[in-house]
Parts: C-alpha cells; structure tokens; sequence
C-alpha cells in the first residue's frame, strides 16, 4: 500500500530535511530481511530489528530505511533501520 503521491512529494527524512524518501516494499525487502532474520540489523537507538519489513521509506541517500507499520510511516530517527550495500533495491 503506497502512499499517495501528493504526500509522498511532502515526506524528507526526519534526521536530514534535504533528502526525500521513496517507497519501497515486498521483493525489494528481501536482502533486508534476511539480515534481520539472521540478527544482523539494529535500528539507530541500537535495538536488534526482530520483525520482518514489510513496506518503509527509504532515504534517497540510501543509507536509512524508515518502517512502515500498518500503513503508518515511522518517521523517528531512532526507528531508521541502517542500510547495508544491496538491502533495498
């Protein structure tokens, strides 16, 4: 479930207001998740990432990962999940 388009030209990340966010979800999830499931990914406050991603905004830097829960973005930097080389496509 994508957000529409008019609010999606409003959304920047919460940490560095001049990068935008872009969706992404499903098959473009899948490197993520597979380090979460095997405990390698932690969120900025430090807590290990126990929970699949579904959906998330994702920093046009692509360096941060924003979730995604039950259609609601989690804009908090200590929610913004790090991202590795090759987690989002």
């Amino acid at each position: 479930m994508a957000l529409p388009d008019w609010l999606m030209e409003m959304l920047v990340c919460p940490e560095r207001k001049d990068l935008r966010l872009r969706w992404v979800e499903g098959d473009g999830l899948a490197a993520l998740n597979r380090r979460i499931a095997e405990g390698g990914a932690r969120n900025r406050k430090g807590e290990a990432v126990r929970e699949p991603i579904r959906e998330g905004l994702v920093r046009e830097d692509g360096l941060v990962l924003y979730p995604v829960r039950e259609g609601i973005p989690v804009l908090l930097v200590e929610e913004g999940i790090p991202l590795e080389p090759g987690d989002v496509a």
